[in-house]
């Protein structure tokens, strides 16, 4: 059942998390909730989803209604998805400490990285994004899953960037 919502979830971010930002949060806020459950608590699928939509349904509230902290708050959780995902498909053993030290090392990037460039922060973050949520759905590891992820990044950041530049362009015209 996760894999069908982070395949949904990750092709909506690839084609939409820029202009959707409040899903990009959602949904960083979404795969948080879902980590931890999954982490702290042995349950059930059902107990993990609903403790993922319930923080991702927080996180989206206060992109609508504090952008900007949102937002930063978005840059480093998907920041500090991405790597941990990027650090176990090349064979790291994300458990224990490492698993801070790289989810926080992600999320720092991930802070800066929305900082400076915000709307391509968002366009490659989502990307970024979505495409470890439909490869996790699929080849949680190894050569495949990285050519998978690399060629979804692509697409999302080339679909995005494209629909970003025609908005950009109508709006300045």
């Amino acid at each position: 059942m996760l894999n069908v919502i982070n395949l949904i979830l990750g092709g909506a971010l690839l084609v939409a998390g820029r202009k959707l930002f409040w899903l990009f949060v959602g949904a960083a806020g979404f795969v948080t909730g879902i980590q931890l459950a999954t982490r702290f608590w042995e349950g059930s699928d059902v107990l993990a989803i609903v403790v993922g939509l319930v923080i991702g349904v927080i996180f989206a509230l206060l992109a609508i209604f504090l952008q900007a902290l949102a937002i930063g708050i978005a840059g480093f959780l998907a920041g500090g998805y991405i790597l941990t995902v990027l650090a176990a498909m090349v064979g790291i053993d994300v458990t224990g400490a490492v698993t801070w030290i790289v989810y926080i090392a992600g999320g720092v990037l991930g802070v800066i990285l929305v900082s400076f460039l915000f709307d391509w922060a968002l366009i490659t973050l989502s990307s970024l994004a979505g495409a470890a949520l439909i490869v996790q759905a699929f080849f949680p590891e190894g050569t495949a899953g990285g050519l998978l992820f690399f060629i979804l990044f692509l697409a999302g950041v080339i679909i995005q960037g494209l629909i970003f530049r025609r908005q950009k362009a109508t709006t300045t015209a």
